[in-house]
This record gives structure tokens, C-alpha cells and sequence, in this order.
């Protein structure tokens, strides 16, 4: 009778134990779940390094476009990032469809992208960004793109190279293929006025010094006498 007795205080005290930890797994809070991240869209029209000649004509200076990409998975909504390459200026808007239709300049050079979003995350997805000059009144012969600046890096901080030389790179495009040369500024003053020197290709070497900020800017030169100049770019040299 004794052991039975002591049989029965050893079950009584496990089943306590187990019913006051829960198994040490419920804790009240939904079990984790996973969220998939949006994915990016691949861009279809206006397309890229072309003229845009689709459209509705508002006046002589601008016309309604209807910009359109592909549905990109788990994704609710688009921001659409457009950038005036010639002030520079963007603007964002958004859209719950592929497409979306935007007033823009006639006659003038943008730099379009898309940003994918989704309601249950936070990661959002960025499409590749594609240039396109805006149909205007009928011209023989469109002036370049403005210059991607590449490198030095915009804000970047560099160690003195031996020698004290640095190259710095673009990249240069033109709907009629006919870019002739490219007028680099370039100085410690801001925005750069002195012509550092001209080039046929992408790139150009110059002299810098310890201890100084550098901008530089270039304007890129067709055969037809047009021209565009990019944005400034600053770095430091340390």
C-alpha cells in the first residue's frame, strides 16, 4: 500500500509539472510565418536609348504617355521614379497596375524606373532604369543624352594614387549614334567652369592633390553641334 501510495504522488506531481510549463512551446503568439518578397519588374515602353513618338498631344510642349512594365510577383503596388535629365528634377508616383499614363515635356530626354511594393513586407524590388528622349515638334537630329557619370563615385573618398593621377569615367548615349567629342569640367570649385580637357572616348586622366574636394561635370557633343551636359559629381581625395 505504501508504494502504490508513493506510485501515485510521483504521477500527481509529473502531471503538474507538464501542465504549469505547457510543453515550453505556447506562448500565446501566432506561429512565425513567411513573407515573400516582392520581385522586379522588367520595363517595356518608352523603351530604352529610343524616341518615344507613342503618346496623346496635350500642346506644343507636352503630351500624355502611357508608361507600361511587367507584373512582377507579390507585389500590390509600383512607384514609378522619373528623372528630367535636364534639370534633374524626379518625380515619384504610384500605381496598383503595370501601367500608368504621365504628362511629360515633349521634346526632351527622361531616366524612368519602377519600385515593386507589397502590403505584408517591407523589401521592395527595383527595376533596371531606362533612358528615352520624348517625341517633340519633328527634328533632323536629337541632341545626347546628359552623361552617366561612373567613377569617382558622387561623394566617394579616395587615397592619394601614386603619381597623383585619377581617371574619371562616363558613359555617354545618343538616339542618332552620333556623339563626336565630350568637354570635361573639372576643379575645386563648385560648380566646375574650367575645361580640364575634351576626349573622343569615355574617359579622361587628371591631376589631383592630397587634402582637396574635386567636381566635375561633362558635356557630351554630337556631330550636329548639339550638345548635353550632365549632372556635377564631387569626391574627395585624401
Amino acid at each position: 500500500m505504501k508504494l502504490l501510495k508513493n506510485i501515485l504522488r510521483l504521477f500527481v506531481f509529473t502531471s503538474m509539472t507538464i501542465a504549469c510549463s505547457g510543453g515550453g512551446s505556447d506562448d500565446g503568439a501566432p506561429p512565425p510565418t513567411n513573407v515573400d518578397s516582392p520581385t522586379a519588374s522588367t520595363l517595356i515602353f518608352p523603351e530604352n536609348n529610343t524616341e518615344c513618338n507613342e503618346g496623346v498631344i496635350l500642346s506644343d510642349t507636352e503630351s500624355a504617355v502611357v508608361f507600361r512594365w511587367n507584373a512582377s510577383d507579390n507585389t500590390d503596388s509600383y512607384q514609378v521614379s522619373l528623372r528630367d535629365l535636364n534639370s534633374g528634377n524626379t518625380r515619384t508616383l504610384s500605381s496598383i497596375t503595370n501601367e500608368l499614363e504621365i504628362t511629360i515635356l515633349r521634346g526632351n530626354p527622361y531616366a524612368w524606373s519602377v519600385t515593386s511594393r507589397s502590403n505584408v513586407s517591407t523589401q521592395t524590388a527595383q527595376s533596371e532604369e531606362w533612358k528615352f528622349y520624348n517625341a517633340g515638334i519633328p527634328v533632323e537630329n536629337f541632341a545626347p543624352f546628359p552623361a552617366d557619370l561612373i567613377h569617382p563615385e558622387m561623394g566617394s573618398s579616395i587615397d592619394l594614387p601614386s603619381g597623383n593621377q585619377i581617371t574619371l569615367d562616363w558613359d555617354g548615349n545618343d538616339i542618332d549614334d552620333d556623339i563626336q567629342s565630350y568637354e570635361i569640367l573639372f576643379g575645386t570649385e563648385n560648380p566646375p567652369t574650367d575645361v580640364e580637357g575634351t576626349a573622343s572616348d569615355s574617359d579622361l586622366t587628371v591631376n589631383i592633390s592630397s587634402g582637396e574636394v574635386y567636381y566635375w561635370r561633362v558635356i557630351t557633343i554630337d556631330s550636329q553641334g548639339n550638345s548635353s551636359t550632365s549632372e556635377v559629381f564631387q569626391f574627395r581625395v585624401n
